[in-house]
C-alpha cells in the first residue's frame, strides 16, 4: 500500500476552515426545510440565468434566447454571424396576456421559454408551464397552440405520398391513401411473431389499461417507395413476466398484465429478424417478406434494431449477444447479399457506451469510435478498408465522446472529447474541429466543462461553459476557430450565495496503487463549521456505463447530494475504478465484477479525506443510490458492514439476473451462473449489521420490483432487521417528496442519531 495522497482542486482551504467561528446547529426541523428546498430544486431559482434558454432558429442564422430574473426576463434575438441583438419582448409585457390563458389555478409571474420565431409573420412561439403558446407580436395577443395528436399506429407514409403502412393485428398492411384500399404485407403474425411492432413495456400497459396498447409502426420506406424495410420480432421462447398493479386508481381489485422483459443471462431472448417487402409484389397478392441474409439481433431492451436505407442499399448494425462483436453490414436487398463493412471485436468485449459505428455515406465510409488502443479514439473506415481497419483520425490517452457534425464539403468534423487537455479535469468536455487528415483544434480552450449545441448550418455553436465552482457563462462562438461572437448571458448566483449556499468542492486523490488518480466531490451544509464532527454520506453510482460526478454548475446545484448535506452531514461522490470515460484499463475492473468494483477505492478515498479533514467522522458513514446506485448502496453495507452503517437503496437491481439484459451484459458479457451469483446481493444479505432501507416502485419496468423483494426475502430469511417501502403506482422514478422524507428520516435517526421532525 502506498502512502495516502490528496490534492485539492479548488474550494475551501484548510486555513479558511480552521478560522470559521463555531456556529450553533440549526434545529432539525429547520435543516429539513432547507434540505427539502434543495431537493425540490428551489435553490436553482435563486440563480439568474443558470440555464439560459437559447436555441438556434432561422436555419442557424439567428439565436433566440431568454435571459433575466424569473418573471422579469427579456426575450432577445441575436444574429449568429455578428452577435447583434434585438429585443423582441419582455416577460413583464407578456404577463397580462398570459394570465387569461394559463388557467384559473395558475399563479404568476409566469416564466417563459422561447421556442421559435417567425420574423416575417412576427410570431413568437413560447412555452410556459408545459403549455405551448403563440404570441402574435403584431396583434399583441397570446393564444394556446392546438395540441398536436398523432396516434402511435396511424401509419408510416411512403416518400411519394401514395401509400402508408399500418398494423393489422400483429401483421402489416399497405393502405392506398387516395382510396383507403388495404393490401396485406404479411400474413403469419401473432403474439410470438410480430411484424414491425415491438413488445410494449409494463408501464405502458398499466397506463393504457390493456396488454395491447397502440404501438408505433416500425418500418422504413426505401427512397424510391418501392421497398419496405422492417423486422419480424420472434419471442424465441423467452420468459413472459406477469406484472401486477395492486392498487389501480378507480378499481377495488388489482390488475395484472403479461409482458416480455428479457433479462440478463437468460438463455433465450427475443430476436429481431430483418425483412424487406417488395411493394409491387405485395400489390399483386404475393405476401412474402424476404428475410435478409444477416444474423438476427437480440432484443435486450424494448427498442428497434439499428438499420436504415442508404440509397438502394440497407445499412444494418448488429451486436453479438454478450457484446463480443459489433458489426455493420451493407445489404443489397434485391440480391439479398450482405457484406461486413465494419467490425469491432475488442477483448474482452466491445463497450457500446464508449464505442460506436456511424455510417457516413457522404464520405463513402463510416466513422468509428473504438477502444482498440485502450482509449475511445475516432477512425474512418472507407470502402477499400478492411472491416477491422481504417485510418486513425485521433490519437492519445483521451476519449472521443460524440460525433456532433460531419461536413462532407469541407471534409471536416466537429467532435466532443474529454481528457485531452493537460491540467484540466479529465471529465470536462470540449468541442473540437477535426479534418480527415487528423488536424485537430480545440474550439473551447477555457479549462471548464463545455455543453455545446451546434447550429443547423454548422457555422456557429452555443457554448454553456461552467464547472462545479464556476457559474455558467453562455456564449455564441464560431466553429471556424472558436472565437467568441457574443456573450448571451452569465449566471448570477448572488442570491444563492447570500442564502448561505456552500459550493461543492472538487477533489482528486491517488488510489492505493500510487499512480491512478481518482476524482470526487464534497458537499457541505450551510453554516458549515470545521470544528465540528460530521457524519459522512456517500451518493453512489459505481458505473460502469457512466460516472457519477456532475461536471457543470447547474447540475451540482440541483444535485441530491447538496440537499442531503443540509441535514448536517458531509456528502461525497467518488468516481472509482470501474467507471467510464477514463479509458479501458480504468473501466475493466468492472468486467464480470460489478459486485466488488471500486468498493475498496471508495473506502480508501474516504480515509484519505479523513487524513486531511478531521471533521469527517468515519465511525458514522452512510450511503445511498438509485437504480444501479441502489444496488451499490445495498452492496456496500452488505460487503463492508463494519464501515458502512446506514444505507438507502432505491429501485436497485439487487440481482442482475432480474434486470434488463442489456445493462448487466454490457459489462458482464456472457457469464456463468457462479459469476452471476457472486455479483448478486441476495447471497450476502446475511452480512447485514447496520440499518438498510429498501424502496421501490411497484410498477417499475426498468428494474422490476421483484429484485428488491428478492433481497427483502433474503434479509427476512437471515433474520436481519431492515425496512421496506413499496411505492404504489410508481415506475422506476419513484423519487418524490414522500420518498425524500422517508430517506431523510432514515439517515437522521440512524446516522445523525437525532429524532426526525413530525410529518
Amino acid at each position: 500500500m502506498r502512502p495516502l495522497s490528496f490534492a485539492l482542486a479548488g474550494g475551501i482551504s484548510l486555513l479558511a476552515l480552521s478560522t470559521i467561528a463555531r456556529a450553533e446547529i440549526a434545529p432539525i426541523a429547520e435543516r429539513y426545510a432547507t434540505a427539502e428546498a434543495y431537493l425540490a430544486g428551489k435553490t436553482a431559482e435563486l440563480v439568474t440565468d443558470l440555464d439560459l434558454r437559447a436555441r438556434f432558429v432561422a436555419g442557424g442564422a439567428k439565436v433566440l434566447y431568454r435571459h433575466g430574473t424569473k418573471g422579469q426576463g427579456t426575450i432577445t434575438l441575436a444574429d449568429a454571424a455578428t452577435g447583434q441583438t434585438t429585443e423582441l419582448t419582455t416577460e413583464a409585457a407578456l404577463q397580462p396576456l398570459l394570465t387569461p390563458v394559463m388557467g384559473a389555478d395558475a399563479k404568476g409571474p409566469f416564466d417563459v421559454s422561447p421556442e421559435d420565431y417567425d420574423a416575417d409573420k412576427r410570431i413568437l412561439t413560447l412555452n410556459s408551464g408545459g403549455k405551448k403558446l403563440i404570441y402574435n407580436m403584431a396583434a399583441n395577443t397570446v393564444t394556446v397552440a392546438p395540441v398536436e395528436t398523432k396516434a402511435a399506429d396511424e401509419g408510416v407514409v411512403s416518400p411519394d405520398g401514395l401509400y402508408k403502412v399500418i398494423h393489422k393485428g400483429y401483421d402489416l398492411a399497405l393502405v392506398e391513401i387516395a382510396t383507403a384500399k388495404e393490401t396485406a404485407l404479411t400474413g403469419d403474425g401473432n403474439y410470438d411473431q410480430r411484424y414491425g411492432m415491438n413488445y410494449p413495456m409494463f408501464a405502458d400497459m398499466v397506463e393504457a389499461n390493456t396488454e395491447t396498447p397502440p404501438m408505433p409502426v416500425s418500418v422504413q420506406w426505401s427512397p424510391d417507395s418501392k421497398q419496405i424495410l422492417t423486422y419480424r420480432l420472434d419471442r424465441n421462447g423467452s420468459y413472459i413476466w406477469h406484472g401486477v398493479q395492486p392498487n389501480p386508481p378507480g378499481s377495488q381489485l388489482p390488475r395484472h398484465f403479461d409482458y416480455v422483459y428479457p433479462t440478463a443471462g437468460a438463455e433465450k431472448v427475443p430476436q429481431f429478424v430483418p425483412v424487406v417487402i417488395d411493394v409491387a409484389a405485395a400489390l399483386k397478392g404475393t405476401v412474402a417478406p424476404k428475410v435478409l441474409n444477416v444474423p438476427s439481433d437480440s432484443m435486450l431492451w424494448p427498442g428497434d434494431p439499428n438499420f436504415g436505407w442508404n440509397k438502394d442499399k440497407i445499412i444494418y448494425q448488429w451486436t453479438k449477444r454478450g457484446y463480443g462483436e459489433l458489426a455493420q453490414y451493407e445489404i443489397d436487398p434485391v440480391r439479398n447479399v450482405a457484406t461486413v463493412k465494419v467490425r469491432e471485436a475488442v477483448k474482452p468485449l466491445v463497450t457500446v457506451t464508449s464505442s460506436s459505428i456511424r455510417p457516413v455515406p457522404e464520405l463513402d465510409g463510416s466513422l468509428v469510435i473504438s477502444e482498440r488502443t485502450g482509449w475511445a479514439q475516432l477512425y474512418f473506415v472507407g470502402k477499400a478498408d478492411k472491416p477491422e481497419g481504417g485510418k486513425a483520425l485521433t490519437r492519445g490517452n483521451w476519449e472521443v465522446t460524440d460525433i456532433v457534425r460531419v461536413d462532407d464539403k469541407a471534409k471536416s468534423l466537429l467532435i466532443t472529447g474529454i481528457g485531452r487537455e493537460a491540467g484540466v479535469n479529465p471529465y470536462f468536455s470540449s468541442l473540437y474541429s477535426l479534418t480527415l487528415d487528423g488536424a485537430i483544434r480545440n474550439l473551447t480552450p477555457e479549462p471548464l466543462d463545455h455543453d455545446v449545441s451546434v447550429s443547423e448550418d454548422g457555422k456557429t455553436f452555443i457554448d454553456r461553459m461552467s464547472s462545479p465552482t464556476v457559474p455558467t457563462r453562455t456564449l455564441l462562438r464560431s466553429t471556424t476557430d472558436g472565437h467568441i461572437i457574443a456573450e448571451l448571458g452569465k449566471a448570477d448566483p448572488s442570491a444563492l450565495l447570500a442564502s448561505g449556499f456552500t459550493p461543492p468542492e472538487p477533489f482528486s486523490t491517488l488510489a492505493d496503487d500510487g499512480k491512478t488518480m481518482l476524482y470526487g466531490m464534497i458537499f457541505r451544509p450551510k453554516n458549515f463549521d470545521a470544528t465540528r464532527s460530521y457524519p459522512v454520506i456517500e451518493y453512489v453510482y459505481t458505473g460502469p456505463t457512466t460516472h457519477v460526478i456532475a461536471e457543470g454548475y447547474g447540475r451540482n446545484i440541483r444535485n441530491p447530494a447538496e440537499g442531503m448535506a443540509q441535514l448536517g452531514a458531509i456528502v461525497v461522490e467518488i468516481d472509482a475504478r470501474g467507471t467510464s470515460q477514463r479509458g479501458q484499463a480504468f473501466r475493466l475492473p468492472a468486467y464480470q465484477n460489478l459486485g466488488e468494483v471500486g468498493l475498496d477505492d471508495h473506502i480508501w478515498v474516504l480515509k484519505a479525506m479523513k487524513a486531511k479533514y478531521s471533521y469527517f467522522d468515519l465511525d458514522r458513514v452512510g450511503v445511498f443510490g438509485h437504480s444501479a446506485g441502489g444496488y451499490d448502496a445495498a452492496r456496500f453495507i452488505l460487503r463492508r458492514p463494519d464501515f458502512y452503517k446506514v444505507a438507502v437503496a432505491n429501485s436497485g437491481n439487487q440481482d442482475e439476473r432480474l434486470d434488463k439484459a442489456w445493462w448487466p451484459e454490457v459489462t458482464m458479457g456472457i457469464a456463468d451462473d457462479a459469476t452471476w451469483e457472486k455479483n448478486s446481493n441476495i447471497p450476502v444479505a446475511k452480512n447485514l449489521k447496520g440499518h438498510l432501507l429498501l424502496t421501490h416502485g411497484d410498477i417499475d419496468d426498468n428494474v422490476p420490483v421483484a429484485a428488491t423483494l428478492r433481497l427483502d426475502a433474503a434479509l427476512v430469511a437471515a433474520n436481519k432487521p431492515h425496512e421496506l417501502v413499496i411505492f404504489a403506482n410508481r415506475t422506476h422514478n419513484s423519487i418524490g417528496p414522500y420518498y425524500w422524507r422517508k430517506h431523510m428520516d432514515f439517515f437522521t435517526q440512524y446516522l445523525l442519531d437525532e429524532t426526525p421532525p413530525a410529518f
